[in-house]
């Protein structure tokens, strides 16, 4: 929840009726039709379900081991708990998933929302964001992107933006170059309001100062909102980032954006912030519209998809993959035999070729990525008159 009660803010609305080079696309419409109501609800009922989730309390960590379950049951395997201390001697959890890119694989998009809640079980705040992410990550869990995403559900949001600022110090700034990020897209309290018109969602850009970033926020936001628009069937407002889990990624310099409800909830914070009060279609609505940004902040690629299984007829493996600099070749019946080893970009470059004869010698069975920019490559192997192909990945 953002803390400064939308009665306080005094800013000016600028209402989208211009629009960008952006196109539809099909490839993305078809995935954003996946979108499922019952899957939101259902998420959506689970966590509410689990209490009110206030930092040291037994419902968090519960919340915590829910997340890890769900990104688990679509398929995720890193999944990453960014523990951290908050006042009183209390530990929270930041939940960190990641899917690698595969033509950028160290540069990352971050789509977040915090999962913490106050005095209440906090459907709006921010079960709405909480279950956009889930939904958005079940979606693209088989789709080839070229930057990663990061999905991330932060904690002690409620107490002070405690967690993100954690993960901004303790893992974006931890290594030197600090981590490499091309977007951040938060989601906090869109869930609108029970009975009203909800059919217009707030985009949100960098205004601060200095305002270094501002210019790019405000591209990636314009775009935010032509997807929402050529994606859901929401209307798009422009206004400016304020109070939530993007602040101290701004701070660092970095490029934000986000999404907020234009109908704002007066039961945030209290006893009833409960599903009835709010407005799940809605929610819908904008998952489908974040669901298209999304595939285009990472840019969703059909063409990356590449079969990554050998030839069963090729006893032949290559690891490890992904790799760092160096790929091993193994093979128990290829022995002193011939073997022709073609690397090629995504776009059907040849970057290597290498020729061998296989000596069942780690040290000479390998294969030299100097050179190599981090990406995904098709590996083409060629032996005994037979060609297999496989997709590796660089970093």
């Amino acid at each position: 929840m953002k803390l400064i009660k939308n009665i306080t803010r005094v800013f000016l609305i600028i209402t989208l009726n211009f629009s960008f080079a952006q196109t539809h696309d099909s490839y993305y419409q078809s995935i954003v039709d996946n979108c499922s109501l019952s899957s939101i609800q259902t998420n959506l009922d689970e966590f509410v379900n689990h209490g009110v989730k206030s930092i040291g309390s037994t419902e968090l960590v519960n919340a915590k081991d829910w997340l890890k379950a769900k990104y688990a049951s679509y398929g995720y395997t890193d999944i990453v708990e960014d523990d951290f201390s908050v006042g009183g001697g209390n530990t929270a959890t930041n939940i960190v998933v990641t899917k690698q890119g595969l033509v950028y694989p160290d540069t990352y998009v971050i789509i977040d929302g915090h999962y913490d809640t106050i005095n209440g079980v906090g459907a709006n705040d921010n079960g709405s964001g909480t279950v956009l992410i889930l939904e958005i990550a079940r979606l693209l869990a088989n789709v080839p992107t070229e930057y990663s995403i990061k999905f991330i559900n932060f904690s002690a949001e409620e107490v002070g933006l405690i967690g993100s600022q954690h993960y901004v110090d303790n893992v974006v700034n931890a290594t030197t170059p600090k981590m490499d990020i091309r977007l951040v897209f938060n989601i906090d309290e869109v869930g609108g309001i029970s009975g009203m018109t909800n059919d217009t969602i707030v985009c949100e850009e960098d205004t601060s100062n200095p305002p270094g970033n501002n210019s790019q926020s405000s591209v990636m936001t314009n775009e935010l909102a032509t997807c929402i628009g050529l994606y859901s069937s929401l209307n798009t407002e422009i206004s400016y980032a304020y109070a939530s889990d993007y602040i101290p990624f701004e701070n660092n310099g970095e490029i934000i954006t986000g999404l907020y409800e234009k109908n704002e909830t007066p039961h945030a914070h209290t006893a009833t912030d409960i599903i009835a009060n709010m407005d799940v279609n809605y929610v819908y609505e904008i998952t489908k519209g974040s669901t298209g940004a999304l595939l285009h902040f990472a840019v969703a690629n059909q063409s990356l998809t590449v079969s990554e299984e050998v030839d069963n007829t090729i006893d032949l493996r290559f690891f490890p993959n992904p790799t760092q600099g160096i790929l091993y070749i193994k093979s128990n019946d290829l022995i002193n035999k011939d073997l022709i080893i073609n690397l090629y970009s995504i776009v059907g470059k040849l970057v290597l070729s290498k020729e061998f004869v296989l000596k069942d010698d780690a040290a000479k069975d390998s294969i030299s990525l100097k050179g190599i920019q981090s990406g995904v490559y098709i590996l083409e192997a060629i032996t005994n008159g037979n060609k297999t192909t496989q997709k590796i990945i660089v970093k």
